[in-house]
């Protein structure tokens, strides 16, 4: 036999604090007596009279034992700015609680930030979104000045021109085009091993002639000098881009064979790509690189002089790069 719900319970409930009103004016006639049957004082029983002469079998209820009022709760704007990071970025307790004091000037712990997300049920992310545990650990490290080691590496993007049959989250009316492929587009990222300022561009191929000329975009775009590159051993990154890399005067290392945590913040960024930035265009159609690529320099400029970054303490990289390079030798 199942157990009974609540609402069953607080249903018989009532129903035995009416029978005790009623044992008090039918049968003894004496509320003393009749708290002493019960086990009950006399201020419960005046208590649930009350209630029952102002409200009927519903006053008999039991009722929320929550204050009226408390003055310490937090703003209720408050809450919606952190379910509002939590529901569109899916930030965490930490990452929340940088951007309300960066953009917000709120301070608030991150265990309040966490009561908050468990209170309404956001305190677990989607399962693409949880951290995997790993049996191996890897020691994590950082290069002291910009410059020391820039990491670059390709992201593959999944189509997202004009498809030959338009999928569910593409609204389309009327007759369809003419039906091709859709294009393929491939995003080279450099980020710095210090600071962790980055670089995007996107690119229709992914071969040693493009690799170059993102290279040649990216010291273009950097504040400093580059001495280290390491890279993958992907196709794209080899004789040619090699030589390219030693002729402009930096050196160029092959990190290990199916060993990607040596690039790991890069990797680590692609990620953050993912999670923050294509997951916003989803069901939007991009079919021009100059377009594709105004977007990614917006989320660049957001990534290099906004977001708060957690392995920088909160700072941005823009800020690391000032701090470390305005800081006495």
């Amino acid at each position: 036999m199942p157990p009974p719900s609540p609402q069953q319970r607080q249903d018989r409930q009532a129903q035995h604090r009416l029978a005790v009103l009623r044992h008090a004016e039918e049968v003894t006639g004496n509320v003393a007596l009749t708290c002493r049957y019960y086990g009950i004082s006399r201020t419960c029983f005046y208590k649930w009279q009350r209630r029952y002469e102002d409200e009927g079998p519903d006053g008999l209820r039991d009722r929320s034992s929550k204050p009226h009022h408390c003055p310490h709760a937090t703003e209720d704007d408050v809450v919606n700015k952190i379910v509002y990071l939590r529901q569109c970025y899916h930030f965490g307790p930490m990452k929340i609680k940088m951007n309300l004091k960066r953009y917000h000037d709120i301070d608030i712990a991150c265990s309040a930030v966490y009561r908050i997300l468990k209170k309404l049920g956001l305190n677990r992310l989607p399962a693409s979104q949880r951290y995997q545990r790993h049996d191996k650990r890897y020691t994590r490290y950082e290069k002291q000045l910009p410059g020391n080691r820039v990491q670059i590496d390709v992201k593959f993007i999944e189509p997202i021109g004009l498809p030959e049959q338009a999928p569910a989250t593409v609204p389309v009316t009327g007759p369809l085009p003419e039906r091709r492929r859709r294009a393929k587009y491939y995003q080279f990222t450099a980020i710095d091993d210090c600071t962790r300022l980055r670089v995007l561009r996107i690119y229709p191929r992914c071969d040693q002639k493009t690799a170059i000329q993102s290279l040649d975009h990216v010291l273009e775009r950097l504040p400093f000098r580059v001495e280290v590159i390491p890279t993958d051993n992907g196709a794209e990154f080899q004789s040619a881009f090699h030589w390219h890399v030693l002729d402009k005067g930096i050196a160029h290392t092959y990190i290990k064979p199916a060993s990607p945590h040596l690039n790991g913040k890069v990797e680590r960024s692609h990620r953050i790509d993912a999670e923050e930035f294509y997951r916003m265009l989803d069901g939007i159609v991009i079919d021009d690189t100059g377009v594709f690529n105004n977007k990614l320099r917006e989320w660049e400029d957001y990534y290099n002089h906004h977001r708060p970054h957690g392995a920088l303490g909160g700072q941005t990289p823009y800020e690391r790069l000032k701090q470390k390079t305005e800081a006495p030798v």
